[in-house]
């Protein structure tokens, strides 16, 4: 029995290290995975005040009174239109 106690003590003088090592390790890792959630939150709510905006905008088209939807949507085409004429115009001129 007096000759396991030096084989357990070498045992536990290299297995607290060890386990001291994997510990800093595992507590980094997390550090990362926590960094990396956080940016994606960040991400997450820029993207989501993006859209809420988004909404907003379209929520006030159509609630204005008096806004005809249609009429707004050709009037942006025909000025594109237009653009696009004065822009052929100008390359040929």
């Amino acid at each position: 029995m007096g000759e396991l106690i030096p084989i357990v003590a070498i045992i536990m003088g290299c297995g607290i290290p060890i386990t001291a090592l994997w510990t800093k390790h595992r507590k980094d890792v997390m550090q990362m995975q926590i960094q990396v959630t956080a940016e994606k939150a960040a991400q997450y709510a820029t993207s989501n005040k993006a859209l809420e905006d988004r909404v907003a905008v379209l929520e006030r088209i159509v609630t204005d009174r008096g806004y005809d939807v249609a009429t707004q949507i050709e009037a942006l085409r025909d000025q594109r239109r237009v653009d696009e004429n004065l822009a052929r115009l100008e390359e040929n001129a």
